[in-house]
């Protein structure tokens, strides 16, 4: 069978490329062609767009491109035209993706999509067109199933691919973490302040008030493969307080860390991951807030929340962000009640995320689905 992947995204480049390894185990004739990156360029599929070359943010980056992503669509659609693949496989990246799955369809070309866009926070209403244009989708979170079965779409729940990406670095060879990184023996609060510089600045900032208050942990930052280090340097000098970045190097922080701040996102599932406890951050401009609440149909802002759908990690949103609340809730996952309690709640995430094996449970359907239909 010939595959045409395209993942637009770092994630995306590495979920696709386990999607590959696991759909070269099940068809070992598999021609894979994609655009992604290095991740899926080595496990075998012949990358011809990289992701670096389509990350474009904000209105303004869109506007000033606006040719070379045109151009990015022509090239997309005459290259799949040429290579005539069995099916599109489309892993998340929703603004690329939900265009060219509309295409194809009308081309008569097969559309898998795996990683489903987060319909079911905002604009529901787009489920309609994924109908259409969507042969087969395969979600990665447990809800989402029933979400799509409410507008009479069959889908397939196949787990979360971070469990595997976890599970995988669990196995690598374990390195003298704090030798490296010239750590003391004190334990370890991980920040993670988030990825785009504004969120950082406004983030970090507050958490960074922790470090005097805690005197008897060692505060490190996780830095976004995104952002320099000097970018993370100039906010600690403009605060007056030195501690560690540890550059690219979450998951390694993560398996250190006794705790952890955390600004809402994915980032808050791998730390749950990691079964490190937390509290969760955010604090954004006030009226992109208030449109984002009217906006937005979902009742916690972390993944761990909303996939067990109760209150296992503190959220501290917009005025609840400060020093007072940030004292009281670190403080509590530092004692031993509270940190029995969420790893508690961590294994039962676990358990409704499916266990590991989502990649393989992926190409497992997948391929079965294009041989009953051959």
């Amino acid at each position: 069978m010939k595959y045409y992947l395209i993942a637009g995204e770092a994630s995306g480049d590495l979920h696709g490329a386990n999607l590959i390894k696991a759909l070269s185990k099940e068809d070992p004739k598999a021609d894979l062609r994609a655009w992604g990156g290095d991740l899926m360029q080595a496990a075998g599929a012949k990358v011809v767009k990289h992701y670096k070359d389509l990350a474009f943010m904000g209105f303004s980056e869109v506007v000033k491109n606006l040719g070379t992503i045109l151009n990015n669509f022509k090239f997309c659609k005459k290259d799949i035209l040429e290579y005539a693949p069995d099916v599109l496989i489309l892993i998340d990246y929703p603004g690329f993706n939900l265009r060219m799955a509309k295409w194809a369809k009308k081309q008569g070309i097969k559309v898998f999509y795996y990683i489903s866009p987060q319909i079911w926070a905002w604009h529901s209403s787009r489920v309609h067109g994924i109908k259409k244009t969507v042969d087969k989708l395969f979600v990665i979170l447990p809800f989402e199933e029933a979400f799509y079965q409410k507008y009479d779409f069959k889908v397939d729940f196949v787990g979360h691919p971070l469990l595997d990406v976890v599970e995988d670095f669990g196995q690598q060879q374990p390195i003298d973490f704090r030798k490296k990184y010239r750590l003391s023996d004190k334990p370890i609060i991980a920040l993670l302040p988030g990825s785009r510089k504004q969120e950082i600045k406004k983030m970090l900032a507050k958490m960074l008030t922790m470090v005097v208050q805690f005197a008897d942990y060692q505060f490190v930052i996780a830095g976004a493969p995104s952002q320099p280090l000097s970018f993370y340097q100039n906010i600690l000098s403009q605060n007056k307080i030195q501690i560690p970045i540890i550059d690219n190097k979450t998951y390694a922080l993560l398996h250190e860390a006794h705790a952890a701040l955390v600004t809402s996102g994915t980032a808050t599932l791998e730390t749950a991951l990691f079964e490190i406890p937390q509290v969760v951050c955010y604090q954004g401009n006030y009226w992109s807030y208030l449109l984002a609440k009217r906006l937005v149909n979902v009742k916690y802002i972390s993944l761990v929340n909303l996939i067990l759908d109760k209150t296992l990690v503190t959220e501290l949103i917009q005025e609840a962000f400060n020093e007072e609340n940030l004292v009281k809730e670190l403080g509590l996952i530092l004692e031993n009640k509270k940190r029995e309690e969420l790893k508690e709640g961590y294994v039962l995430l676990k358990e409704k995320l499916g266990n590991a094996g989502a990649s393989a449970r992926a190409a497992k359907l997948m391929v079965g689905y294009l041989a009953a239909d051959a």
